[in-house]
């Protein structure tokens, strides 16, 4: 199975970047960290968690570390903020010393992580005593409209893609999983609720176009078909995709947050 790909920031955000904002807002709602707070962001990506901490948080400083150049690259270019510090670096072995930040946040990122417990062990290291450690991920076996719909016309042409799905394949993306892990590595009063933000595309082409980016699991298999094949693909999306009279196509993407308290 061709792992995916996370290099080009401009692809990926065309792709689910574009909705992993909303769910930043609602999440730092959920939060409702204080101001003047050091934060630590795990996976940044393309900085959308990033720059929403700056925008409403009022943080004084996030560090926001990635394992892909690419991606840290782009977010240095779109985030010029200087209470912000971008860097290349493994979630499972942080660049920071102990105790060094007051609040650790992870978006749409675990699940990507190699031994995603390591990560979070990590997580309770870096943040001080009573400080919160947090993350959020894609509902991909359900909640996650606009791929749940992806894979399921993928699986109908050829079944043994069952092993690419997001659904399938990441064990930490569902309440109950999320919750053992932050408890597993000490964590305190820990809580977990679902944020659903809608994903409306202008049309059948707005939805498709953005698979051909070759930024992530779907990606990386629709880059992997023949032409012929993908034009099935894209046909047999656009009969099953829920197209309303206007040719917009409505639908949502549910994401599970998780927090918790380190310990004293």
């Amino acid at each position: 199975m061709a792992h995916p790909v996370w290099a080009d920031g401009r692809a990926y955000e065309a792709y689910v970047g574009r909705w992993s904002r909303p769910v930043a807002r609602e999440f730092l709602r959920w939060l409702a960290a204080p101001p003047g707070a050091r934060w630590l962001d795990v996976g940044c990506g393309t900085g959308a968690l990033t720059s929403t901490v700056l925008a409403l948080a009022d943080p004084t400083h996030v560090a926001a570390v990635d394992s892909s150049p690419g991606f840290v690259a782009y977010a240095r270019a779109a985030v010029p903020d200087a209470r912000a510090g971008f860097h290349v670096g493994d979630a499972r072995a942080l660049p920071l010393p102990d105790r060094c930040v007051d609040i650790v946040v992870s978006g749409l990122a675990v699940n990507f992580v190699p031994e995603p417990a390591r990560a979070v062990a990590e997580f309770v290291r870096v943040v001080r005593p009573g400080g919160v450690a947090a993350a959020y991920v894609w509902d991909y076996a359900g909640g996650m409209s606009l791929l749940r719909h992806f894979w399921d016309a993928a699986a109908l042409l050829d079944p043994a893609v069952a092993e690419r799905d997001e659904g399938r394949r990441f064990a930490v993306c569902d309440p109950d999983s999320l919750r053992g892990m932050w408890t597993d590595a000490g964590l305190t009063a820990v809580a977990v609720r679902p944020v659903d933000v809608p994903t409306v595309f202008a049309d059948v082409d707005d939805y498709w176009t953005p698979f051909l980016g070759g930024q992530g699991p779907a990606p990386t298999y629709v880059a992997s078909l023949a032409a012929p094949d993908r034009v099935r693909l894209r046909d047999l999306l656009s009969a099953r995709l829920p197209v309303s009279p206007d040719g917009s196509v409505r639908l949502t993407a549910r994401a599970w947050a998780v927090r918790g308290t380190a310990p004293a």
